[in-house]
């Protein structure tokens, strides 16, 4: 089993993926091709995606049962002792605390102390 999924591309490809696999909501396309076509069909989609955004996520014989790959994506695959996990970017916890004020929210107030 193959399954592409397609954020922010152009309609071409979208039309290119049609020809080998099933579109089953819009950008979502699964399939079972053979590893060439399944290599080759990833190839165009890396080629032609533009400023899109790619996945694809297949049945491998490892011991997660799949695999993936991702293209133009903040989260990367990363290997962690035989397992593929994904990597989300580093937030900086600096940024989140500058946005937050100290204290009790209104609502909390609300909850704990009745209406005012």
């Amino acid at each position: 089993m193959t399954v592409i999924v397609l954020t922010n591309c152009p309609p071409g490809l979208r039309g290119f993926l049609t020809r080998w696999l099933l579109e089953i909501s819009a950008g979502v396309f699964i399939g079972n091709p053979s590893s060439r076509i399944r290599d080759v069909l990833w190839d165009e989609v890396q080629q032609y995606a533009g400023q899109g955004r790619a996945l694809l996520a297949y049945t491998t014989n490892n011991e997660q049962g799949f695999t993936f790959r991702t293209h133009e994506h903040a989260w990367h695959p990363t290997d962690h002792e035989g397992l593929t996990l994904i990597q989300r970017p580093n937030v900086s916890t600096e940024s989140a605390s500058s946005t937050t004020r100290p204290g009790w929210s209104a609502a909390s107030k609300r909850r704990r102390f009745g209406k005012r």
